[in-house]
């Protein structure tokens, strides 16, 4: 067995997206552009209205999927393909943009805390111009699995320790995981050999190897085909963290904004669908 250890760490960077909904991008600024296949990484958390209630009015996609995970609140999906959902507190919403899609995202509360994380997922060139799709997933579809007594894993997508997460609709096949631990503990978590992988901790602070991992810090993970991790290395002991991993796809990644293609020209393509009204 080899251990993966931290190659790099990154710090979000803190910006505006949507209508004016303050959060974190913390894949997709200048210390990580992309880690193959995963091009975006958000993380939103407030009990302000005012810096989430906007939302994100209708935009379009196309070339990738969008993941979007509820820590807390309730976010409503409407599509141009006729989707519509609302995702609560610990559901899990997976698009598929494919083709072409022009989807809004709007908080269903006025106050409280809205709190969660935004996954933005290339697609290979064969599948970007894909019928485009959505899963809901509440959170009752999303199963627990407990590492030890102390740790328990809410498994996404992909699959750990027998179990397999609710998402069918992912063209790259991940493993998203939220690993919740409430005291001083260790854990070893299977990660495929050859996929990219990363930690992103919440909450709390954890180590891989003797390297600390703490909330707000992302641990771009080097090859191996298990995690060590030392959960609890804080004073308060409890915490939480997302752990992410996927084959790269190893193909250009060309984008502007809300598009991801292989080549200019299919961008400037896409942006010619979308001018007029033939995204989706």
């Amino acid at each position: 067995m080899k251990n993966r250890n931290v190659k790099q760490r990154v710090q979000g960077v803190g910006t505006q997206d949507g209508a004016g909904v303050s959060l974190t991008r913390i894949i997709g600024q200048p210390m990580l552009r992309h880690l193959d296949p995963f091009l975006m990484l958000d993380f939103f958390g407030s009990d302000k209205p005012n810096e989430y209630i906007a939302g994100f009015p209708a935009h379009p996609h196309r070339g990738f999927q969008t993941v979007t995970y509820m820590l807390k609140g309730k976010m409503r999906h409407k599509d141009s393909v006729g989707n519509e959902g609302v995702i609560e507190t610990g559901g899990l919403q997976w698009m598929n943009a494919g083709r072409g899609i022009i989807h809004e995202e709007m908080p269903e509360q006025t106050d409280g805390l809205l709190k969660g994380f935004q996954l933005w997922v290339n697609l290979p060139a064969k599948d970007k111009m894909s019928l485009p799709g959505y899963q809901d997933i509440p959170a009752a579809e999303v199963e627990t699995v407990a590492l030890n007594e102390h740790v328990n894993v809410k498994v996404l997508a992909g699959e750990l320790a027998g179990v397999n997460g609710p998402v069918k609709t992912a063209k790259v096949s991940p493993l998203f995981i939220d690993i919740h631990w409430d005291a001083e503990t260790s854990v070893t978590v299977p990660v495929e050999e050859g996929h990219n992988a990363f930690i992103y901790c919440y909450e709390g602070s954890l180590q891989t190897e003797g390297s600390v991992i703490a909330a707000g810090t992302l641990g771009v993970l080097n090859d191996g085909d298990q995690v060590v991790l030392d959960c609890g290395t804080d004073a308060v002991g409890a915490g939480k963290a997302i752990l992410v991993a996927a084959k790269p796809i190893g193909e250009p990644i060309v984008q502007y904004g809300p598009f991801v293609m292989n080549t200019q020209t299919e961008i400037q393509q896409a942006l010619f669908d979308y001018q007029r009204g033939a995204l989706a």
